[in-house]
């Protein structure tokens, strides 16, 4: 019972047709219901997995985290309220929107917009992509990982852990807090950083083929200020990737190889390391804090960090979770 993937995101924005280029082009999703107004986008047999809409408001329209069991719906709604959380039975309007059976919402405690949701709409035409790739690794996994910015941390730890029983996997305490959660066997499906801001930090999609990966960075080079981060690999969760620069101004991780724990023995721990083995140029920082940060990745690389071979493998994953 609870919470088990991030199911979908949803982003306000008045560039529409720049982000269906960006979604579909470099991110390789499917386009679908595009209006003036609003578009959709798949990632696998689910009916959608990110929304834009054109609509004032915050740039966070909407974080979807799908339940195990329709009852867990009532369960989180009265934990919540007891807390003296506000929440909402969704509309069948809304749950139509969202192609859900059913839904809350509500708002954390740095007002972004959360949804759990019970049972996502499955499309009955296949996936096709955006550009051609090897597919997304969604399934039990979610759709990928979302990290946002955080003003009240102390606020937010407790609300995502105590109230919805998300599960601490890592954390770092300097030089600001970063924590990061997981709901199933992705390493992370969601993750804040103390940066005294709000909204999206970045999320992450990620592919089943490295290739798809590297193709992206070729395309993403190709448009100047597209790429945010160069390619490089995290330590906290193995993860090869890029980061681009969204229409919105947030980032987007397209990742591949990430790491798959098992939450019944998984113990959360601080981290030391630093956020890569290698790469991961931030290019849109100046040099001082590029520079500190790259001065990480050389003490890790000669302290001989690396993954585990044999864990960092994706087949054998497939092996171990198919």
């Amino acid at each position: 019972m609870g919470v088990i993937a991030l199911g979908y995101l949803g982003i306000r924005s008045d560039k529409m047709d720049d982000w269906q280029d960006f979604a579909s082009g470099l991110l390789a999703m499917q386009a679908v219901d595009a209006t003036r107004s609003h578009v959709t986008f798949r990632m696998d047999d689910q009916r959608q997995r990110l929304f834009v809409v054109n609509e004032p408001g915050p740039v966070v329209a909407a974080i979807g985290w799908e339940v195990e069991e329709r009852g867990d719906l009532d369960r989180f709604a009265a934990r919540l309220e007891a807390a003296g959380v506000t929440v909402r039975r969704g509309a069948r309007a809304l749950a139509d929107q969202r192609f859900v059976e059913d839904l809350i919402t509500f708002a954390d405690p740095d007002g972004n917009s959360v949804e759990l949701f019970f049972n996502p709409m499955r499309a009955s035409e296949p996936f096709v992509p955006g550009r051609p790739i090897s597919g997304f690794r969604t399934g039990p996994f979610g759709m990928g990982h979302a990290v946002l910015h955080a003003v009240r941390i102390d606020a937010l730890l407790p609300f995502y852990r105590d109230l919805l029983d998300f599960h601490i996997s890592d954390y770092g305490l300097t030089p600001y807090p970063l924590y990061f959660f997981h709901v199933n066997g992705r390493h992370h499906s969601l993750a804040m950083v103390g940066s005294g801001q709000t909204g999206f930090h970045h999320f992450m999609v990620e592919f089943n083929n490295l290739d798809d990966v590297g193709q992206g960075y070729d395309i993403a080079g190709l448009e100047e200020g597209r790429l945010a981060y160069t390619l490089g690999r995290h330590t906290n969760d193995y993860m090869t990737s890029f980061y681009a620069n969204s229409p919105s101004g947030f980032f987007v991780e397209n990742g591949w190889g990430g790491r798959v724990i098992d939450p019944a023995t998984w113990e959360p721990h601080e981290t030391f390391a630093g956020p890569s083995f290698w790469g991961h140029e931030r290019l849109y920082l100046p040099e001082e804090p590029r520079a500190r940060l790259r001065d990480m990745r050389l003490a890790a690389a000669a302290r001989g960090l690396r993954a585990p071979e044999v864990v960092d493998c994706p087949w054998l994953y497939g092996q171990l979770v198919g």
